[in-house]
Parts: C-alpha cells; structure tokens; sequence
C-alpha cells in the first residue's frame, strides 16, 4: 500500500516508492537522497506540524507538507 510522505508520524519508517511532478523540485529532492528504494524516517514535527524533520541515508532534511506530499512510500515499519 502505498501513502504519502506526509502522512507518516513520529518514529514511522518507510521506503520511497516514486516522486511525483518534474523539473527542478524533483531534481532538488533526488539529489537529496530521496530516490526510489531508500528508506526515510520521520524524526520529529515543527511545533506548528509545519515543517517535519526526516532521515534519510544518514542526513537530517526538513520539509514542508505540500514538498512531502509529492513523494509516494510504502510503510515498514
């Protein structure tokens, strides 16, 4: 099954499966790491629920809802 990024919570882990949309946010997004086959973790949410803090291959990257929502994962845990 498989969500958006944005709608995992704290602690959640999953494996990004597609990002949506094109040009140069999906580029930017790529060369940050987030690839098909990485895995990403939520670390913790801005007070505000705006921006969240994820993991990915070692480096911390925050991102706001709407950046979120254009990336498709799969939960594993």
């Amino acid at each position: 099954m498989t969500l958006r990024l944005e709608d995992l919570r704290n602690g959640e882990e999953a494996e990004i499966v597609k990002i949506l949309g094109n040009g140069p946010f999906r580029i930017r997004l790529m060369e940050m790491g987030f690839v098909p086959g990485a895995k990403v973790r939520v670390v913790r949410y801005a007070p505000l629920k705006d921006p969240v803090e994820y993991e990915i291959k070692g480096y911390h990257v925050s991102l706001r809802h709407e950046e979120a929502a254009k990336i498709l994962v799969r939960k594993t845990t």
